[in-house]
């Protein structure tokens, strides 16, 4: 069962609203790339999977949502597997589509949105080759928040038959702070990792900590490697985002976040965010500047 409390800890939400909407061609794009809805929770990202629930063997369809296998475990994790199968569904299916799932035991219907299309042979109902599997995994601690804040965040990466998620000129603009790249796998024994795309010092701190960090394992099991550059590279350098990440020999396609300014802080702004801490010093947990000394 590795996958199904590993994935059990990703879970929240959050939304966006651009302000100067592009045109409706290019919003399309930007919807598609853009995940206005993370905050997925770590707490449950530990050991047991979603592998022996029959899904990732049976297909991500109606078929593979109507086994007996599925059916326990969604009855066996009722608080957190309806959260957790929006984030699947919202990273594996393509947009337009849903997935409705009725639980046996309570009559209760469920129906999740797709977005992102990252395993397309998964969404059709296939087994999950590896390659979907990584794609997910990556997508699902992207949208991992370790305080299960709401943030909006734009995805950035390639489908797991190789397509690029579409993006615009507005997305970037608006999502304009790199933030950081994700991979691994949860549905196997390999590990999660997250890396930084952009340069962090000990005076900044981010409502989005499990990307962004200085601390190697500040969202367990999600464990940060440094920086993006060390173990990922770029099918073409223009690129906004990593294709792919190597890491203990292992290739795997890669996720690229980007945030919005609003979501990083440094010490000596003069607010004491919640991510800072009162003290003597200049850093995010000691940042006498904006949160003053301790009593």
């Amino acid at each position: 069962m590795l996958l199904t409390g590993a994935l059990l800890a990703l879970a929240g939400c959050g939304g966006a609203a651009l302000e100067d909407a592009p045109d409706a061609a290019a919003w399309a794009a930007v919807d598609q790339a853009q995940s206005a809805d993370n905050g997925l929770s770590t707490n449950g990202l530990s050991t047991n999977g979603l592998s022996t629930n029959g899904l990732s063997t049976n297909g991500l369809s109606t078929n593979g949502l109507s086994t007996n296998g599925f059916n326990d475990w969604f009855n066996s994790n009722a608080a957190t597997a309806p959260t957790l199968m929006a984030y699947i569904v919202k990273c594996a299916v393509p947009a337009g589509q849903t997935r409705t799932f009725v639980q046996a035991a309570t009559g209760a219907s469920f129906t999740w949105q797709g977005n992102l299309g990252l395993a397309p042979n998964w969404a059709s109902g296939l087994p999950a080759t590896e390659v979907e599997q990584q794609a997910v995994s990556a997508c699902l601690a992207a949208h991992a928040n370790k305080f299960g804040l709401h943030i909006s965040l734009s995805v950035l990466g390639r489908t797991a038959a190789g397509a690029p998620l579409p993006y615009s000129t507005q997305e970037l603009a608006t999502f304009s702070e790199r933030e950081a790249c994700f991979f691994g796998n949860l549905f196997t024994t390999d590990g999660l990792f997250a890396a930084r795309d952009r340069d962090f010092s000990s005076t900044e701190s981010t409502t989005r900590a499990c990307g962004l960090t200085l601390k190697a394992d500040t969202c367990a099991p999600i464990t940060n490697l440094g920086s993006c550059s060390q173990f990922c590279t770029k099918a073409d350098p223009s690129q906004p985002y990593f294709t792919q990440c190597t890491y203990n020999g292992k290739t795997y396609p890669a996720v690229t976040t980007r945030v919005q300014p609003q979501e990083l802080y440094r010490c000596g702004d003069g607010t004491c965010q919640f991510t800072e801490h009162c003290g003597t010093g200049l850093t995010a947990d000691s940042c006498k500047a904006d949160c003053g000394t301790c009593s």
